[in-house]
């Protein structure tokens, strides 16, 4: 038989036997794959193993966006990007208006303006504001911040990590010698690539930067990367994408030909969110300020403890989150206000002036019994663990709380479900118990550490014979300032805010 026929009765029989044999069509199908990508403009993968040009690819990119990598890693508030884009698309008669529906400027307008005018003003400023957001403003400023997240989410993916597996002596942020890399097997860098086409695809499909990078050049004075380097890093972007070249790669890095990597962007719309922030702000403010003037002693207290009766320090637990369930008839957070006053005292007082006393008599103070500091020291101590209760406490009725999850899903059910009334009910009524129970428990221990602390201090004036603390001329030297200041001026502030409290449960 002549070869060529042997050859092609063996390509004949060869087909027929194996058609049928998944794993052989899946090799013949890998080895195709192989070939094409052997063929293929960009040479980063050969025989199960990344080649230096991928890493080197990665290494351009993460040299150009560092400085943006920077400026984005040092903004640690969520909302500052949004209030940032909002805030670059607002007309100057715009942003009149919203400085002048801040809290702080509500404030001011109050000491001239009755309450009932200037809430008639707030309502007619926070709808002249809505008004201006027609569609085209809106869907505007949500294409910019779309395409800052984005810009974002690339800049932040891991460079220095995937790089480090080419080259384990590269240091990070340093651009000054080139590295070394070694080719490496594909396996190690298989979930980094994934995720880097997840945002890379995403900067590929924005068609325009421009609006977005001159936003940013505005807010914060200057761009953090050269603006024609980023378009040379888009379009390279977009020409390795549209080769195929890393659907090629995973398809053999996988080890499945008919692998196709899929992935979603979740878009944030932000405009409402952003408007619906200031105007609950802003009615907040005025209906605090409404509240205030009913009952001026504890609107003298407040400003004589805090300097202002608008004290809000919790995010969740307070007069705004409160509404959405006054609105429906479900109940109210009925201890807001001073549970506020109360975090607000903790931060400002409890971990300041009166550290600094308890410390020093506390801690350094030698006393004739140890017994006779165990009352102020449990108290303090007890002050000092419910900062991160009352953390927890407001934590957990947030959106992504524990309780907080339990109410959202059931508030939608409220105007036909009974149960889901009643079910609330019960959860705002249990909160508002542990909020009552913060509230007495920390005033009891103020009365305590007061109480102990008016013996101290009595026993300082009777100085060389006092009896509770005997080292009294070694603790002035450790004091900031004179010890009957410091002493007299913590016993005032507790006197106080326990006469607030005692007001807001009378």
């Amino acid at each position: 038989m002549a070869k060529t026929e042997e050859s092609f009765l063996t390509k004949l029989f060869s087909s027929i036997f194996t058609s049928n044999d998944p794993e052989a069509r899946k090799k013949k199908l890998l080895r195709n794959i192989a070939k094409d990508l052997s063929k293929a403009k960009f040479k980063f993968y050969k025989n199960d193993e990344i080649l230096p040009t991928l890493p080197k690819l990665f290494y351009d990119i993460y040299k150009g966006i560092y400085g943006a990598r920077l400026m984005f890693a040092a903004i640690e508030n969520p909302n500052t990007l949004k209030y940032m884009v909002v805030n670059y698309s607002l007309s100057d008669e715009q942003h009149k208006i919203i400085d002048g529906l801040a809290k702080e400027a509500i404030i001011e307008k109050s000491k001239t303006l009755p309450i009932e005018k200037l809430s008639a003003q707030v309502k007619e400023e926070i709808s002249t504001l809505m008004n201006a957001f027609d569609a085209e403003k809106i869907s505007s400023i949500e294409t910019i911040y779309k395409n800052l997240i984005t810009f974002k989410n690339f800049c932040m993916f891991d460079f220095y990590f995937f790089l480090k597996k080419f080259d384990s002596s590269l240091r990070e942020g340093e651009f000054n010698s080139p590295p070394h890399f070694e080719k490496i097997s594909a396996e190690y860098i298989l979930e980094d690539l994934k995720d880097f086409i997840c945002v890379a695809s995403a900067v590929a499909k924005v068609s325009d930067w421009q609006e977005t990078m001159k936003m940013l050049k505005e807010a914060k004075g200057s761009l953090p990367l050269n603006a024609n380097l980023w378009n040379k890093i888009v379009a390279r972007l977009r020409a390795i994408l549209n080769s195929k070249t890393f659907d090629l790669m995973l398809k053999l890095m996988t080890r499945n030909p008919d692998y196709v990597f899929d992935f979603s962007s979740q878009e944030e719309l932000i405009v409402d969110s952003y408007l619906d922030k200031i105007r609950q702000e802003a009615e907040s403010t005025i209906s605090t300020l409404a509240a205030a003037q009913q009952n001026s002693k504890i609107d003298n207290l407040l400003m004589q403890i805090f300097g202002t009766t608008e004290v809000v320090r919790l995010k969740n637990y307070n007069e705004v989150g409160s509404g959405i369930y006054e609105r429906k008839g479900l109940g109210k957070y009925v201890y807001a206000a001073p549970l506020n006053y109360y975090k607000a005292f903790l931060l400002d007082f409890i971990k300041k002036d009166l550290r600094e006393l308890a410390d020093l008599i506390l801690v350094r103070g030698t006393w004739s019994a140890n017994t006779l500091s165990s009352p102020m020291s449990d108290a303090y101590n007890s002050l000092l663990e419910t900062s991160e209760k009352l953390t927890a406490f407001d934590d957990k009725i947030a959106e992504d709380g524990e309780i907080g999850i339990k109410l959202k899903t059931l508030l939608p059910r409220t105007e036909r479900d009974k149960e889901a009334r009643n079910i609330i009910g019960t959860v705002i009524s249990d909160l508002n118990k542990e909020a009552k129970e913060f509230c007495i428990n920390s005033t009891r221990n103020l009365i305590v550490i007061a109480k102990s602390l008016k013996s101290v201090m009595e026993d300082y004036a009777k100085q060389p014979k006092s009896e509770l603390i005997v080292n009294w001329k070694e603790l002035e030297k450790f004091a900031d300032k004179p010890i009957k200041q410091l002493g007299t001026d913590v016993y005032k502030s507790i006197y106080l805010f326990v006469t607030l409290m005692q007001n807001c449960f009378s």
